[in-house]
């Protein structure tokens, strides 16, 4: 299944390892100009644009789980089934690259973000850092993530995942301790611009710590 994802870069040595993965009915080619972008920010990062393994029951593109009759009562369960596989897909890029976690970095966008988010509430950590771009969790945070940094993007004017979830996501990591950034982008709808991309290259290329 790894096959139809994109290597945008992979400099020898590697310094960390970005894995980018798409929204629901897009692709991995969809966010390969997003990858290229953080590639030329940071030329020492190996930098994967990751091909969802399902075809999308929308009727075009890949994705993690159907969102055909998706409800608040039946994401986690999706969620939950899609894990196993977002967990291995992970690995093996990082077996691949000679990447640990804790220099992983996953850059997530509307599906590809609520899979990386949800990722965070692992016993382990997967990454040191989530970027996540008009994403959401499925349910109330439960614990702090551990070992790993939580960058939320958001557009104001996004309809398809409001942004309020991102807010809710801020104000729950942040009670239990957790480290997260919230930036809320006025004029945004659901999608990825310029202010988007450069606060993903700023958290990209931040040190430890919020």
């Amino acid at each position: 299944m790894h096959e139809a994802s994109v290597v945008i870069a992979r400099p020898q040595p590697c310094e960390q390892l970005v894995l980018i993965f798409h929204g629901v009915g897009s692709s991995a080619q969809d966010l390969a100009p997003l990858g290229r972008a953080l590639a030329q920010a940071c030329p020492g990062a190996a930098v994967v644009s990751v091909q969802a393994p399902y075809p999308s029951q929308l009727g075009r593109g890949q994705e993690w789980f159907s969102v055909i009759g998706v409800s608040e009562d039946n994401r986690p369960g999706r969620i939950a089934q899609a894990m196993p596989q977002f967990v291995q897909t992970i690995r093996h890029w990082q077996d691949v690259m000679g990447i640990d976690a804790q220099r992983t970095v996953l850059v997530g966008f509307s599906q590809g973000a609520i899979m990386s988010l949800e990722g965070t509430q692992m016993l382990e950590p997967l990454a040191g850092k989530v970027i996540a771009m008009a994403g959401r969790f499925a349910q109330p945070v439960r614990q702090a993530p551990a070992g790993t940094q939580v960058h939320l993007i958001h557009g104001e004017q996004d309809g398809v995942v409001l942004p309020q979830w991102s807010v809710q996501a801020h104000q729950q990591i942040g009670a239990l301790g957790g480290a997260v950034t919230l930036d809320l982008l006025p004029g945004l709808g659901h999608g990825i611009d310029d202010r988007a991309l450069q606060l993903a290259i700023r958290h990209l290329a931040s040190p430890e710590g919020p």
